[in-house]
């Protein structure tokens, strides 16, 4: 592992590159202790707090874990799927607010990953999946449920339906499709929206899924995709409309 001293990166973020690079690699393995921080700094050729922020910048990318005690150190971390979840839906949200995606274009990457997710979740959902959309359709049709509950609930309802296709990989993609774009979704629309006609194209859903009907699954999708874009369109035209509006006066 080597490092450039003069390259203009900050040492200690080139640092971190060249060991995660290695655990990508192969070169370091999971569970495999790393070299002291006094060790780093030698073959490095930095000091101790150089290499102390490049360790930290790595445990924050949950690459590597730390250890107490005679025995102790920093240590290759395995990671989970679900360990990187939460990372990985923070990163969708900022993607999508800083970059100002519009909303067809979030609407169309959403739900085309989760018609993607539909026909194997319609062959491998667990009763348990399936008993999570069940209880969340029920939660929506409850009388006095707040907008923000309603929307909580639309996207466990959501999350389970991609979760029941049993593909962590498709999981983990989908945790920022369904857990960022959903509520981006939802915020635009949700004042619009029809909750029974949302509740209905759920339950239809839910069906297909326990039927193990990939197509009637796929197509109750598709019409939600279709219903959710046109209330999107429309919310943003009487956003214009209003804003001009103002303008005018």
């Amino acid at each position: 592992m080597k490092i450039d001293p003069k390259s203009r990166a900050d040492l200690s973020a080139q640092i971190a590159k060249a060991i995660r690079d290695a655990i990508i690699s192969g070169e370091m393995i999971v569970d495999e202790r790393l070299p002291s921080e006094a060790e780093l700094a030698d073959q490095f050729e930095v000091s101790r707090p150089t290499v102390r922020e490049a360790l930290k910048r790595l445990a924050a990318q949950n690459l590597i874990r730390t250890q107490r005690g005679a025995t102790g150190g920093a240590f290759v971390r395995r990671l989970r799927y679900q360990d990187a979840y939460a990372q990985h839906i923070t990163t969708s949200t900022l993607l999508l607010s800083m970059n100002a995606v519009d909303f067809e274009t979030a609407c169309e990457a959403r739900y085309a990953l989760e018609r993607a997710c539909a026909p194997l979740s319609a062959q491998r959902r667990t009763p348990d999946q399936l008993a999570t959309m069940r209880a969340e359709i029920h939660r929506q049709g409850q009388p006095g449920l707040s907008d923000e509950v309603f929307c909580d609930s639309d996207v466990a309802f959501h999350r389970a339906l991609v979760d029941g296709a049993d593909n962590p990989v498709l999981s983990y993609q989908l945790a920022g499709a369904v857990e960022a774009m959903q509520p981006l979704m939802n915020m635009i629309t949700f004042t619009a929206r029809s909750r029974e006609e949302i509740i209905a194209l759920h339950t239809r859903i839910a069906d297909a899924i326990e039927a193990g009907d990939a197509g009637a699954a796929d197509a109750a999708l598709a019409e939600l995709t279709a219903y959710t874009l046109t209330l999107g369109q429309q919310a943003m035209a009487a956003r214009d409309a209003a804003r001009h509006g103002t303008d005018a006066t």
